[in-house]
């Protein structure tokens, strides 16, 4: 799949870090996961780290894919409201599915900790009304919340006036958000498995998956095979080639980077994430050397050549959303890009095997926008489900859910 268009800031920045090899002989390892972007490598971390021998497949350069495009926000917040969570699968189970995600945010931290160069680092998150009409909704959401021991706090128009200097009718705060460059991160959790003796292959392309009663047999486009006891599907949005059911569809989400900014000009937006209650939203974050990321403007083309030509036009409307909350912000892209992401109907991930592939096919398909979040709680999943270990998510996040 064509993933992404324009100039990814991420790939931009830190170029092809490291070479992997690609699979030139047949190899054998205890789980083969297919995908080497940010999930595949959150994966195969908490598997090595838990006695596993892990190989990952990559067709393209790892981190190239949808792993350049992301922006990388990391909050607890689903894309669907605790509130509407609740409402479809019960208040215990949303509840949840709210916590783990929280307590992600503490897990990546200590991921992410060997390495400063990923940039990990906590932020504050600012979710505002963008309409008069969505203040009730957020009320309850903030009632629902705190019932559940998440810490937030719910700001009034003047509050955000004081305080951030931007006209809401209210919004919800948070503590518990953080940022991180996915793609250092991804390439820093590979190379440490690659150190430990873990096959990563680059390049490396399967072109057809069979399973047996004890294992799976992974084909590649260079005539080698890959025998496991386990296969971990983790490609993104191309492992919906793999299901015959549909279980999300594929959308195009733009962005854009600035240059470095001083702080006076970044003021609160050097620490907090921010974004609005209006689908698809406006989010804007940091970097670590101060420059401003924006992103939004999500729409359901999916068709590379089309959302390549609505970059630029995406960036200017960016802009001008971010200019309206803040005529005093003046800011220019130095780098556009878009991305494919898949938004499922609920907004959970799905982790696991399904009825059509059997027990050794494991899907990660941590869509939405909590991938990576998602990725850390579906690698805890898929471990448990690899030790023959209950899970409490299992129910949710599986494709048990949809039957």
């Amino acid at each position: 799949m064509d993933l992404k268009s324009g100039y990814p800031y991420w790939a931009v920045k830190n170029g092809l870090m490291h070479a992997f090899p690609a699979l030139q002989a047949d190899h054998r390892c205890d789980v083969a996961i297919v995908g080497g972007g940010i999930t595949g490598a959150l994966i195969a971390d908490r598997l090595a780290a838990d006695g596993f021998d892990v190989a990952v497949l990559e067709q393209r350069d790892i981190g190239w894919g949808s792993t350049a495009a992301s922006t990388a926000l990391l909050q607890y917040e689903i894309d669907t409201h605790l509130v509407d969570l609740a409402r479809q699968y019960g208040e215990a189970d949303a509840a949840l599915a709210y916590r783990a995600c929280a307590q992600a945010i503490d897990r990546l931290k200590e991921i992410a900790s060997p390495w400063r160069d990923v940039e990990f680092a906590r932020a504050d998150s600012l979710y505002y009304a963008s309409r008069r009409r969505d203040v009730a909704a957020l009320k309850d959401e903030y009632e629902a919340r705190r019932r559940h021991g998440l810490a937030v706090t719910l700001l009034d128009d003047a509050r955000i006036r004081e305080d951030y200097g931007f006209d809401a009718p209210a919004a919800l705060l948070s503590t518990q958000a953080a940022r991180v460059d996915p793609y250092r991160l991804t390439h820093r959790l590979l190379e440490r498995l690659q150190r430990q003796g873990a096959g990563i292959f680059d390049r490396t392309c399967m072109v057809d998956l069979k399973t047996t009663a004890r294992g799976v047999a992974l084909q590649t486009n260079s005539g080698a095979c890959v025998r496991a006891a386990h296969v971990v599907l983790a490609g993104g949005y191309a492992n919906q080639h793999w299901v015959r059911q549909r279980v999300a569809r594929n959308r195009s989400s733009y962005a854009l980077i600035t240059d470095p900014l001083p702080s006076d000009r970044l003021g609160f937006l050097q620490d907090t994430l921010l974004w609005e209650t209006a689908r698809p939203y406006l989010y804007t974050r940091s970097t670590a050397d101060g420059r401003l990321l924006l992103g939004g403007e999500d729409d359901a083309v999916d068709i590379p050549a089309r959302r390549d030509a609505r970059v630029q036009k995406k960036a200017r409307t960016l802009v001008k959303r971010l200019r309206r909350l803040f005529p005093g912000l003046d800011i220019t892209p130095a780098f556009s890009w878009a991305g494919t992401f898949a938004e499922t109907a609920d907004g959970l991930p799905f982790f696991g095997t399904h009825p059509q592939w059997g027990p050794r096919v494991h899907f990660a398909m941590a869509y939405g926008g909590n991938g990576i979040t998602y990725s850390v709680l579906g690698a805890d999943l898929l471990s448990a489900r690899l030790q023959r270990r209950r899970h409490p998510l299992w129910p949710l996040f599986s494709f048990e859910r949809t039957r």
